[in-house]
């Protein structure tokens, strides 16, 4: 038993670690490019409050297993679990419903549907996902209040509304996943037919937004058994060491996602692949400036 709770502790450390470290370098180079700039997208907003949203989650995660493991009498507490279950609630939903927001607003930016509705939503894209955090911050205000108001019947309460905003965001975003499958045959069969094969740019762009679309999805799917599991469980040794088991599952949703992101943005890869050399040479005595050639490969790129 103490083999495994150090392993799996092992695990969700590293995890953790990762986590921040993804998260945190999305936030920083976003916000670099932002005061650089002067400007920021609607897509680097997103990603922004994404990071941050998970990063927050992330110690919250942390913060639960470490006081759970090392104080239990504090996570016990009344007055403890009312204000991390809040808490964690605000960062949990922020976190799900950015990353659904940025599925919704890169389906609207690259598929290509003639129906009237989507291109109503496709040319007012923003207003589509401002409307989506407005509604999602009246949902979760009332969904706070009801939580701290009536913290006796908490954890009932608890698992519906977090089932529920879980399953909204992943029914929506297995939606987009499967119109851009819709949108992307549409799209080749049009090529085959005008003679142009089906390796154009947009071709390319429908594949990457499935990637990650598909990797959001099975993170996303893994983070929502690893929180049901425990709750099916009654007995409590067999919830402790379902909960040991699930929490590094759970910690890999904002963990492994932000590392899906770096892959799939091309900024923040070479961002990425410019730091790692930078820190490559560092360490081996050479300059720190990327060399001409692997500047021009990262242009290239």
């Amino acid at each position: 038993m103490l083999v495994i709770n150090t392993t799996f502790a092992f695990i969700f450390i590293v995890e953790f670690i990762i986590g921040n470290l993804g998260n945190g370098f999305i936030a920083l180079v976003k916000c670099v490019d932002w005061v650089k700039r002067r400007k920021v997208s609607l897509a680097d907003q997103i990603l922004t409050a994404l990071a941050i949203s998970r990063t927050a989650l992330l110690w919250l995660i942390f913060l639960s297993w470490y006081v759970s493991m090392f104080n239990p009498a504090l996570f016990m507490s009344e007055k403890f679990s009312r204000t991390l279950t809040v808490t964690w609630t605000v960062a949990n939903h922020f976190s799900i419903w950015f990353a659904t927001s940025l599925s919704i607003f890169y389906f609207l930016k690259i598929a290509n549907f003639s129906n009237s509705i989507f291109l109503y939503l496709k040319w007012r894209v923003k207003k589509v996902v401002s409307v989506i955090l407005r509604v999602i911050l009246v949902l979760l205000n009332r969904t706070c209040i009801s939580i701290s108001s009536n913290f006796v019947q908490f954890s009932t309460l608890l698992i519906f509304t977090n089932t529920t905003f879980t399953l909204v965001p992943f029914t929506l975003s297995l939606t987009t996943f499967i119109l851009l499958i819709s949108s992307l045959w549409k799209h080749v069969k049009q090529m085959q037919h005008a003679a142009k094969g089906s390796a154009d740019a947009s071709t390319t762009v429908h594949i990457r937004a499935m990637q990650a679309v598909i990797a959001f999805l099975l993170v996303y799917a893994v983070f929502f058994l690893s929180y049901l599991i425990p709750v099916w469980s009654s007995d409590l040794v067999e919830k402790s060491l379902i909960i040991t088991f699930c929490q590094p599952f759970g910690i890999a949703y904002p963990s492994g996602h932000s590392c899906v992101l770096i892959l799939h943005n091309s900024k923040l890869r070479k961002t990425s692949l410019s730091v790692l050399l930078c820190l490559k040479k560092k360490r081996n005595g050479g300059s720190v400036l990327p060399s001409s050639a692997w500047r021009h490969k990262l242009r290239a790129e």
